[in-house]
């Protein structure tokens, strides 16, 4: 259907096969096997398409759904229940695989195991034990003081390491807030909760990052746990914001926006949430063809951004709590640069992310191989091999630490679009290095 469909588009707009080559950079023996369907076509080259031949995502829509698409969706129906917040003590278990996994205990069993104990006797840094009673003890301001440092420290780390080395450390964190909830004053309770909301949901950031969604979203909704536990009802609207990146990366774009759009409905979120949502909801729209929509989401993300930047002031704008990324100065600019690509207009997007990424921060290696890899797949989509594999000759090197399964999946792309050209020097000599990253776990 989709072969038949583009067959038909092109004649109708009067353009040969070699002008459809010209403009979405697939061989044009490539383009005929698509259009009597010898060959099922790509994503990029379902998008190029689309996008050449003014289609507005209707020609996309015909594009056959791919078996590893259909996994992929399947994977995430299964989920997995958080622990109460009343449960007292979390204990982490770990596989031979690495697999961890969670389960709540009560207090008594807890302490009766001395690799515990310190979990008991609270954290010497303000947080004092229960008493008898329930009746809490202590101020526990300084450790809470302390907490934020950390998880802006935290944060900080995310850029720099594999995610797999982060996610125990947020855990941890998570877990230790919550003891220190138990045993602090009442107005202080509350904020050691939201606290450990925070360190939830980065930690459901680190999960994704090392590729294991279902971990993700277990501890996403833990953190909305913790935080309604917190009197922040605002963390449940984020958290379909966070699970709208699962389904962006999945490209699932119908259930991407359903999910960004029903965080925009929520009563309780702020400009930032909204703004966020809206821009993931761009996204949404971009991976299924839809221009206008997308342009209409980024220009609401961008009001609603604004309004938040005006309200938090320059002090509190890159604060360790913020939801969302604090490394990037114009997330609507980059969110635009990405949407493009999937929307197919590859030598826009090149142009606005050559100028985003060059003012993403040194600091930001983790957010600079994210997009970098992007503004790469750009060039190569764009037929420019040669600007292609230098950005990601100088790129990958740096972010090899940072071990990202979202980025690979920008850089199973890269591969796939310069294997086209593979009798390119360039790309003969980057290719070693594509298949290392691609190839690290």
């Amino acid at each position: 259907m989709f072969g038949a469909e583009l067959r038909r588009r092109r004649q109708e707009a009067g353009m040969t096969l070699e002008e459809l080559n010209r403009r979405v950079h697939f061989s044009k023996s490539h383009l005929s096997k698509v259009e009597t369907g010898a060959k099922n076509p790509s994503q990029d080259l379902v998008r190029a398409c689309d996008a050449a031949l003014g289609a507005d995502g209707r020609l996309a829509a015909l594009a056959p759904v791919t078996t590893a698409e259909r996994a992929d969706q399947a994977d995430r129906a299964d989920q997995a229940e958080p622990p109460s917040v009343d449960q007292e003590v979390w204990l982490m278990s770990m596989t031979p695989s690495g697999e961890t996994g969670f389960a709540g205990m009560d207090r008594r069993t807890a302490l009766s195991l001395s690799a515990l104990g310190v979990l008991g006797a609270g954290l010497g840094s303000g947080a004092a034990p229960d008493r008898p009673g329930g009746e809490a003890s202590g101020d526990a301001q300084p450790a809470l003081a302390s907490f934020r440092v950390q998880l802006g420290e935290l944060r900080n780390m995310g850029q720099h390491v594999a995610p797999s080395m982060v996610f125990p450390i947020a855990a941890v964190q998570t877990n230790a807030l919550r003891q220190l909830a138990r045993s602090a004053p009442p107005a202080q309770r509350k904020a050691a909760l939201r606290l450990a909301a925070r360190f939830a949901e980065y930690a459901g950031w680190m999960a994704q990052e090392s590729g294991a969604e279902q971990r993700a979203l277990w501890w996403t909704d833990t953190a909305v746990s913790l935080a309604g536990a917190g009197d922040d009802s605002e963390m449940g609207e984020y958290a379909l914001v966070r699970r709208a990146l699962m389904t962006m990366y999945a490209h699932d774009g119908p259930q991407t926006v359903a999910l960004a759009q029903r965080a925009q409905r929520g009563r309780a979120s702020s400009p930032r949430v909204l703004g966020l949502a809206a821009k993931r909801e761009a996204q949404g729209h971009a991976l299924v063809g839809d221009l206008v929509s997308c342009e209409r989401s980024l220009e609401r993300a961008r009001e609603h951004l604004a309004a938040d930047r005006a309200t938090r002031g320059d002090s509190e704008a890159g604060g360790p709590e913020i939801l969302g990324s604090r490394n990037v100065s114009d997330p609507v600019g980059v969110t635009r640069g990405w949407c493009l690509v999937d929307l197919g207009r590859v030598e826009e997007a090149a142009a606005i992310l050559d100028q985003e990424c060059a003012s993403l921060p040194g600091s930001a290696v983790r957010a600079r191989t994210r997009f970098g890899v992007r503004r790469a797949l750009a060039h190569a989509l764009s037929g420019e091999v040669e600007n292609s594999c230098e950005i990601a000759t100088e790129l990958l090197p740096e972010g090899k630490g940072v071990d990202s399964a979202t980025v690979r999946l920008d850089l199973r792309r890269l591969h796939q679009t310069l294997a086209r050209h593979h009798g390119h020097r360039s790309v003969r000599e980057l290719s070693p290095t594509l298949v290392t990253a691609l190839s690290a776990v």
